[in-house]
C-alpha cells in the first residue's frame, strides 16, 4: 500500500511538472513571425481604431497603463520615434489595460498617436497580458517582427523601426 501511494505521488509530481510549466516567451501567442491579430478598439478621443487601418505600415502596438511607471517612462520615446518616422510609414497604437483614466497622462505627455482602451478580444488575442508594458512591433506585411516584455527603449525602437521600414 505504501509503495502504491508513493507511486501515485511521484506520478502526480511528474504530471504536474509537465502540465504547469510556463510557456516560453517566444512561444506565447501571438508568436514572432505570425500575423498580428486584427482588433477594433475605442479611442480615448473617440472613434474606432483598427489594426487594418494601418495596413502596409510598420506599427508599434503597446500595451500599457498610466499607473505603470515603466509604461509612463517609455511613452516620450515612442512619441519621438513616431514623429521621426511617421512620413516613412511608422505608426504607434497604445492600448490602455485596466486603466479607467489614461487621458490626463496622454495630454500631459503630448501624445499624438492613437491611444485606446483594451477590450476582451484584444486581451485574449494578444495572450492575456498581465505584466506591463508589452510591445509588439508589426511589419508592413502584418507579421510580428518583435515582442518586448518590459520597457522598450527609444534607442532599440528606433533601430528596430529602421530595419522594419527597409
Amino acid at each position: 500500500m505504501v509503495l502504491l501511494a508513493a507511486a501515485v505521488v511521484i506520478l502526480m509530481g511528474v504530471a504536474g511538472y509537465y502540465l504547469f510549466q510556463p510557456i516560453p516567451v517566444e512561444m506565447q501567442k501571438p508568436i514572432v513571425g505570425g500575423f498580428a491579430p486584427e482588433f477594433s478598439l475605442i479611442g480615448l478621443k473617440g472613434g474606432t481604431v483598427r489594426l487594418s487601418d494601418v495596413k502596409g505600415k510598420v506599427v508599434l502596438l503597446n500595451f500599457w497603463a498610466s499607473w505603470c511607471a515603466p509604461c509612463r517612462d517609455e511613452m516620450p520615446g515612442f512619441q519621438n520615434v513616431f514623429l521621426a518616422y511617421y512620413d516613412k510609414g511608422f505608426r504607434v497604437i497604445a492600448v490602455a489595460m485596466n486603466d479607467p483614466g489614461p487621458l490626463p497622462l496622454v495630454k500631459e505627455l503630448g501624445i499624438d498617436f492613437p491611444v485606446t482602451w483594451a477590450n476582451e478580444q484584444v486581451h485574449r488575442d494578444y495572450g492575456y497580458i498581465v505584466h506591463l508594458p508589452v510591445s509588439f512591433l508589426i511589419g508592413k506585411d502584418g507579421r510580428i517582427v518583435k515582442k518586448v516584455f518590459g520597457a522598450y527603449s527609444e534607442t532599440d525602437l528606433r533601430s528596430d523601426v529602421e530595419l522594419a521600414l527597409k
